[in-house]
């Protein structure tokens, strides 16, 4: 779709726009919050209202006036044919001033617009929903007759029903009434192909299984905060609320705990992704449909918000996507920047000690869907804070799809991708995260090199698995994406699960709970990093300390993963201590580290977690038994649900 541009000067709106762009620049106090909240949002609401108010106006004088001209237009032409009847000469006459005429109205025209009225019919090719007053909405097929055509791509056009609008021309085909067929604009505007993902590629389909109608709600809340914003110039018009933000908040279905629960299979009696192998007397591994490991190397010229919002955290969120749904859980990795380069995101930095999982590029993925249009979607995030009102929320700085699939079926080479990204929602076509530098520039081919060098883009490596990497994912459930430094640790977590669910029960028709901290718990590390990474480093330094021999042997091994997670996890997830987690809040997760990193030294010096735990200074939430057991077909029945 073109970029669109304001429809006409609103200098009275624009000058309030500004003085209120430059209160939100200065930081209220805390005590009058809710009422500067409060007043700021009713200004806002009336501004939104008079600028509807007002492109409503504008529209129906633009379809006024042309309907006017177009009727004088077919009087004119009816009067000079009842006259070439009556006399051959006033015929001739007729024409060489109707020719003068029209002479002068095309110099006219030339000079003052570059409005052509037409009356000619025109497909869909797409649907299209509006986005603002005065825009028509229509559907795939639908025949529109067209009324104006402007220049800047957006024509005024009448549906069957008879309501007037404008509508984007690149989702209008001619339509010929002869044949019935459809073929494309021969003056249409050329579109510039980038890379092999592009919003082009992705058709807006309406499914019943799309989870775009469960998220419409929340982000529908949120639109009037994202419109003013835009409004006001702080943030770029293609940023939009996180939808997968959104799907996060929506419940545990979109989560790595949810997708880490073995299923069942259809028969009930057993378990489908979770099979006991006698032979090595260990799990049975099992491979995927899609199994891969893609590292994402850096986020080039992000457009940046202005002053008016405070960044918490940039970050990048992946999941599998079919074109339609969500297939997977949504893995985040968090991104770096430095103040030199503002624009420019990375992954994985340099730091002492272990790497922080939030902050690891690389990660795996696996699926077992077979839908042909199976990939990847990826969309640049960030979490702020509106200085004026203290006002916290999620915002899409663009996103791209990446299908791992060819037409032919093919998976997709094992190399580094260069995509470049899109704005609005992985359901909206069309848009451009900032339409200043917008990949349909023209001129030159340098100018248009130079342009697309500006554009924001993702760099991502997918990268091809050897033998040893293709063993450790298939122990693995079917369908998860996760960080490549946590591997390790959830491959502990489905052994032990196996242990006790497949060789350790008395009976296969036993549903009692089961008492096993380490599956009780383990699920919530997922949704708190740092205690995983509290975990990672307990292990970490507990495996240098064994022998080689003590490290081929399997059931060694779990025995002293289980010692190091109830020295380790036990203990802080109920530590009166430890703050609970809130995203990208600094102070929140700089206390958590501090007090994690405390207990880490003193279970070092003390050589377990014992003595911390009987000293009088250590306080612990008291807990029930039924958080210490696992009760597995009630974890099968929210996945289920």
């Amino acid at each position: 779709m073109l970029p669109r541009w304001p429809r006409g000067p609103l200098p009275c709106l624009q000058h309030r726009g500004q003085e209120l762009k430059q209160q939100a620049d200065e930081p209220t106090p805390v005590g009058n919050y809710h009422q500067k909240k409060e007043e700021e949002h009713s200004l806002l609401d009336k501004l939104t209202h008079q600028l509807q108010e007002l492109a409503m106006s504008i529209s129906r004088e633009n379809i006024t006036e042309i309907g006017e001209l177009t009727e004088r237009e077919e009087d004119d032409d009816s009067a000079e044919g009842d006259e070439e009847e009556d006399d051959d000469d006033e015929e001739e006459s007729k024409e060489s001033g109707g020719e003068e005429e029209e002479t002068q109205e095309e110099e006219k025209q030339g000079n003052e617009s570059h409005l052509q009225a037409t009356s000619k019919e025109y497909t869909a090719v797409g649907n299209f929903t509006a986005q603002q007053a005065g825009d028509l909405t229509f559907k795939k097929g639908e025949i529109l007759l067209i009324i104006e055509k402007k220049p800047d791509g957006w024509w005024i056009a009448k549906n069957a029903k008879g309501n007037k609008g404008l509508v984007p021309k690149t989702y209008l085909e001619p339509y010929h009434k002869e044949d019935g067929q459809e073929s494309s604009e021969e003056g249409s505007e050329e579109n510039v192909d980038v890379g092999d993902e592009t919003a082009e590629e992705l058709e807006v389909k309406q499914r019943t299984g799309s989870h775009w109608s469960a998220v419409r709600k929340a982000l529908s809340e949120q639109i009037n905060t994202v419109d003013v914003l835009t409004t006001m110039g702080a943030i770029p018009t293609g940023f939009r609320p996180s939808t997968l933000f959104q799907l996060l908040e929506e419940g545990n279905q979109f989560r790595a705990s949810y997708f880490l629960q073995p299923e069942l299979a259809p028969s009930q009696l057993a378990f489908r992704d979770l099979m006991w192998d006698a032979k090595t007397g260990t799990i049975r591994s099992r491979p995927s449909h899609v199994s891969l490991i893609l590292t994402l190397w850096s986020c080039k010229m992000i457009p940046l918000p202005e002053l008016s919002i405070q960044v918490l955290s940039r970050h990048v969120r992946l999941c599998l996507f079919d074109g339609n749904k969500v297939l997977s859980n949504i893995h985040t990795v968090r991104a770096t920047w430095q103040p030199k380069k503002p624009r420019t995101w990375t992954f994985s930095p340099q730091v002492t000690g272990i790497l922080p999982c939030l902050l690891d590029g690389d990660c795996f993925l696996r699926s077992n869907s077979l839908s042909p249009d199976l990939g990847i979607l990826f969309e640049l995030g960030i979490s702020y804070i509106r200085n004026s009102t203290g006002e916290r929320g999620e915002l899409s700085c663009g996103w791209v799809f990446l299908k791992l699939f060819d037409a032919s079926g093919i998976p997709i080479p094992a190399k580094t991708y260069e995509l470049f990204l899109n704005g609005g929602t992985p359901y909206e076509k069309g848009v451009e995260v900032d339409r200043s530098v917008s990949r349909r520039a023209h001129g030159s081919v340098f100018h248009q090199m130079m342009m697309m060098r500006r554009q924001p883009q993702l760099l991502v490596k997918l990268r091809s698995l050897n033998r040893r990497s293709r063993n450790i994912l298939s122990l693995l459930p079917e369908i998860l994406i996760g960080s490549m430094c946590c591997i390790h640790l959830l491959i502990f977590y489905r052994q032990i699960l196996g242990d006790v669910l497949l060789k350790g029960r008395m009976s296969m028709q036993s549903a009692d709970f089961i008492s096993n901290p380490v599956l009780a718990t383990f699920p919530k590390l997922l949704e708190q990093p740092d205690v995983m990474d509290a975990l990672r480093s307990s292990w970490a330094e507990k495996e240098s300390t064994l022998k080689r021999s003590e490290k081929r042997d399997g059931e060694f091994l779990k025995a002293v993963f289980l010692l190091v997670y109830h020295d380790c996890v036990v203990p802080l997830l109920h530590s009166t201590f430890l703050p609970p987690f809130r995203w990208a809040e600094e102070e929140t997760e700089a206390a958590r580290w501090k007090v994690i990193a405390d207990f880490l030294k003193q279970n070092q010096e003390n050589k377990g977690a014992l003595q911390a735990l009987l000293s009088p200074d250590g306080v612990h939430e008291p807990f029930d038994i039924s958080e210490q057991t696992y009760d597995f077909l009630g974890e099968i029945r929210k996945k289920a649900a």
